[in-house]
């Protein structure tokens, strides 16, 4: 694709699918994000998941289309100027080169920010609730954990593979032990399961929205647990066999959340207290840690809960690997601040973006002082994520569709005379998920605590990217650039005007 190979090729076809599937990490990601669905009764946990499921792995299918085609670590940018109008080719790349960016950012600090709230709330468990965090204490665990997953994402390069590899087990070993150990201890502990009627068919509704929405609104469990899968795109130019690897790292890891994470929600339905407003006011200041309590004890509570941190904690460092190669192809490219300086490949530390990986280091440190405000500012960060990476994803797919269906030409990977139907159900899905992420959960005409400033910093992220373009960098980004000549030297002037496979010099996996 008119770039000279700088990573170091050495993940294979499960690797792929193991750096998306950690990242999702379900289990974590199930108690990072069950304040979303709780609220809808287990109609809203457990059917919440699956129908929002299934349009999410409609945008993997059509994600899937596009990364077979034209694999690369930046991706949703690169696609994006590809197909796009002429006039609008560099300022949509651009905008959806920092959405994606940031959109990732916002994921590492959501990540270690509730990593945080775990690794407290064990303290909680043990002293018997007796000790609330305050936010002061919060950000100071927040802080500890970016800098070491910066560390460790700078020199664990040779064996980050073998590491995403041990995710799968460790992340499906942690789906099984829950799914046995809840329904088990809490009918050892003397308990009873709650009804399938209860589990599959009780409604509540603990918002101030009508019923209704309050179930769509539980949508924003899944659409947050199942959003990271693009990360197989970020790791497009560290995979053996791109075209291959990366439409199935992407289907693969949907497919499994979509199972899986239907699987333990509709358990923890099945053991956790009938009153849903018992578990979403815990003291604990974590409901899966109270659903733990509530079934398995306070020893059992712990040794899940340790479990969590440990998962979770691989989940930000996958998150943060996959961020840096996203940022890192985006400086290559010359959109961002001193590029030069960020764009270094340390060859010293195993080919690793060091460089970029401190600097996002630095920015999540800034982001993070959210959590000393309020829990609204908090939840931003949530749905920064989201809503960033949501746009990011359904660009290019809707660029291919109005400007360049022409233009494309398939990958190993294709869904056939279904690609182009896939593709509108996915902008369209898309679309609404950036309109649900910017709700407040907790009702109609919220308190300033209870706001959802979503549309405020999403906003300010999207008009500022744009400001700084007219202002500034259209004079100088210009689109993805070949960092390659006929002969394999550099040339990072030139601006690609055409995909690879339209030029006889390059084949599909350069």
């Amino acid at each position: 694709m008119g770039y000279k190979q700088e990573l170091k090729r050495q993940y294979s076809t499960p690797q792929m699918f193991a750096i998306a599937f950690s990242i999702m990490g379900l289990v974590p990601s199930i108690a990072s994000t069950i304040a979303f669905s709780l609220p809808a009764g287990p109609v809203g946990m457990v059917w919440g998941w699956f129908t929002a499921s299934i349009f999410i792995i409609v945008v993997a299918l059509a994600m899937s289309d596009l990364a077979s085609a034209m694999p690369t670590a930046g991706g949703l940018y690169w696609w994006t100027h590809y197909f796009a109008g002429e006039k609008y080719k560099n300022p949509l790349s651009f905008l959806i080169g920092y959405s994606n960016t940031l959109g990732l950012i916002g994921g590492i600090c959501s990540v270690d920010y509730t990593l945080a709230l775990m690794i407290l709330s064990c303290v909680s468990i043990s002293r018997d609730s007796d000790w609330t965090a305050s936010r002061g204490v919060i950000y100071a665990v927040y802080v500890g954990l970016i800098l070491f997953h910066g560390l460790s994402a700078a020199v664990t390069g040779r064996v980050m593979p073998k590491i995403q590899t041990a995710c799968i087990y460790i992340n499906i070993g942690l789906v099984v032990a829950t799914v046995i150990a809840l329904p088990v201890g809490k009918v050892t502990r003397g308990g009873s399961l709650n009804s399938g009627k209860y589990v599959f068919g009780h409604v509540d509704n603990e918002t101030g929205w009508p019923t209704g929405w309050t179930f769509m609104l539980a949508w924003l469990a899944p659409i947050w647990s199942i959003g990271s899968f693009d990360s197989c795109v970020h790791m497009s130019e560290e995979a053996m066999h791109a075209a291959r690897a990366v439409p199935l790292g992407i289907m693969f890891s949907a497919g499994s959340a979509l199972i899986f994470g239907f699987l333990v929600l509709a358990v923890m339905a099945a053991t956790m207290n009938p009153d849903v407003s018992q578990t979403l006011g815990t003291k604990f200041g974590q409901p899966m840690a109270q659903i733990y309590y509530d079934a398995v004890g306070k020893d059992g509570a712990l040794a899940f809960m340790i479990v969590l941190c440990i998962v979770q904690y691989l989940i930000g460092l996958s998150l943060l690997v996959a961020a840096s190669r996203q940022a890192w192809a985006f400086s290559r490219d010359g959109a961002f601040p001193f590029s030069n300086f960020f764009r270094h490949i340390s060859t010293r530390i195993q080919y690793q973006p060091v460089r970029m990986i401190c600097g996002l280091v630095v920015i999540c440190l800034i982001l993070g002082l959210l959590c000393l405000i309020n829990n609204a500012a908090t939840n931003a960060l949530f749905s920064l994520f989201v809503a960033s990476n949501y746009l990011s994803w359904g660009m290019p797919i809707f660029c291919r569709v109005v400007w360049g269906e022409d233009r494309f030409q398939p990958g190993e990977f294709y869904t056939g005379r279904f690609s182009k139907p896939i593709a509108y159900i996915a902008v369209v899905y898309l679309l609404f998920g950036v309109v649900l992420s910017m709700f407040p959960t907790a009702g109609p005409n919220p308190d300033p605590p209870d706001m959802n400033y979503t549309v405020v910093i999403n906003g300010f992220v999207w008009i500022g990217c744009m400001a700084y373009y007219f202002l500034f960098a259209k004079n100088w980004f210009t689109g993805p650039r070949m960092t390659v000549d006929e002969n394999g030297s550099m040339e990072s002037e030139t601006t690609i005007a055409n995909p690879v496979f339209e030029n006889s010099r390059f084949s599909k996996e350069d």
